[in-house]
């Protein structure tokens, strides 16, 4: 793999400073909010299952110790930041700079920050800082995910169909003819 690139945290455009969004590094005292946060994305495909509530729970709570084994495994050098806004979390980007792919890892916000702009807002300040150098953006997504829209409407283009993911890439914009 290649090295990351060693950087700070993502400049926030002033839409998001208005709204008072922010970023900082994950802790370990975020866990309680990290399992509220991946049970309110993973919820609604539980219904089918005909579980009882705190069966549901029960399972996605491992599901999401699953994924934060696999993401600090894979993923060891990328930055995990907690989206805040006004100081209460409110979602998360994992983000890994390579020297030719800003990888999106996961971006998630909870169902009450949707909708808002926050989540299309960090995407394009991901793109302007990778396009910036010359640096694609790319982010898998399943295929059943309505965050699809966004993504194809921010630039994104699907590169593979790998069965229950898309691989998606922003590139760099081209620079325009002298």
């Amino acid at each position: 793999m290649q090295e990351p690139i060693p950087v700070g945290h993502l400049a926030l455009p002033e839409e998001l400073r208005a709204q008072a969004v922010s970023l900082r590094p994950e802790r370990s005292d975020d866990a309680a909010f990290m399992d509220r946060l991946y049970v309110s994305t993973r919820w609604e495909e539980m219904t089918v299952t005909g579980w009882p509530d705190d069966q549901k729970l029960a399972f996605l709570h491992q599901q999401r110790q699953y994924q934060a084994s696999h993401y600090a495994t894979h993923y060891h050098d990328a930055q995990f930041d907690v989206v805040e806004v006004a100081g209460v979390p409110a979602g998360r980007l994992y983000l890994l700079r390579l020297p030719n792919d800003y990888r999106i890892v996961d971006i998630s916000l909870l169902p009450e920050y949707r909708n808002r702009g926050i989540g299309g807002a960090l995407m394009r300040s991901v793109a302007e800082e990778a396009h910036a150098k010359g640096i694609k953006v790319s982010i898998h997504v399943e295929v059943v995910n309505p965050a699809q829209t966004l993504y194809r409407r921010l630039g994104f283009v699907e590169c593979e169909n790998k069965g229950a993911y898309l691989l998606m890439e922003w590139p760099p914009r081209s620079p325009s003819p002298p």
